[in-house]
């Protein structure tokens, strides 16, 4: 790795590192996420123990899927394994520094088909609350993710605004949550952006994406048969 993912990053608000996970490392994850869907789908409804919480949702087209599953890691030894990897840390080092500490761990499942698979357009400032504790949110915080699956347009690759991270907080519609929303040009239009410029982040399985807390975001739909 070398440093050009944290000069794209400082001028785009996000950027991609290529192949940090290798095949085999990847067939892993994608075995531990199968285990960690499978487990959600036997609780058959949305279940929280202490920081562990599994969302689940009825779909339309689908029936019962997992959406989203906050800390595994505290239960899948093999996802807090990968979560530790040394190799994260070389990533985020360069714009953090050495010290971290890890605020949320979670993983994503968009089943081809769901009705329900998409975020609407926001900036994750706004869940970092209560607000008095995240001093200097642009500059102190990086999320990561790990791509397990082909992540690409067709099957809802996150999309982001490029640059947006420079506008600061915006009032981004907030109506109800965000992962009942569908995204909308519109909440670009009324922001003064233009949706023409929004770029499909778009990874192969091992790939990492790095995003700050203030690009405006939201992951698609799932329109294609790749989980």
């Amino acid at each position: 790795m070398d440093a050009s993912h944290v000069r794209h990053y400082d001028e785009f608000g996000y950027a991609i590192v290529r192949g940090v996970f290798s095949p085999d490392e990847v067939a892993e994850l994608a075995h531990a996420f199968d285990r960690v869907y499978a487990e959600g789908l036997m609780l058959g409804k949305s279940f929280r123990h202490g920081n562990t919480y599994f969302n689940l949702a009825d779909d339309a087209n689908l029936g019962a899927i997992v959406r989203m599953v906050q800390w595994p890691s505290y239960f899948n030894k093999v996802l807090d394994r990968y979560r530790r990897d040394t190799r994260m840390l070389d990533l985020v080092a360069p714009m953090l520094g050495p010290n971290l500490k890890q605020i949320i761990n979670q993983m994503h499942w968009k089943p081809p088909g769901a009705a329900m698979a998409e975020f609407g357009f926001h900036q994750d400032a706004r869940f970092r609350r209560p607000r008095q504790a995240y001093r200097e949110m642009a500059a102190s915080y990086v999320q990561t993710g790990i791509a397990v699956d082909p992540h690409g347009k067709d099957n809802g690759a996150i999309t982001i605004y490029p640059g947006s991270h420079r506008l600061g907080e915006l009032a981004v519609r907030e109506q109800g949550r965000i992962m009942h929303n569908a995204m909308s040009a519109d909440d670009l239009v009324a922001l003064g952006l233009d949706p023409a410029r929004l770029v499909h982040v778009e990874m192969a399985p091992g790939d990492v994406g790095l995003c700050g807390l203030n690009p405006i975001h939201g992951p698609g739909p799932n329109n294609s048969a790749i989980a």
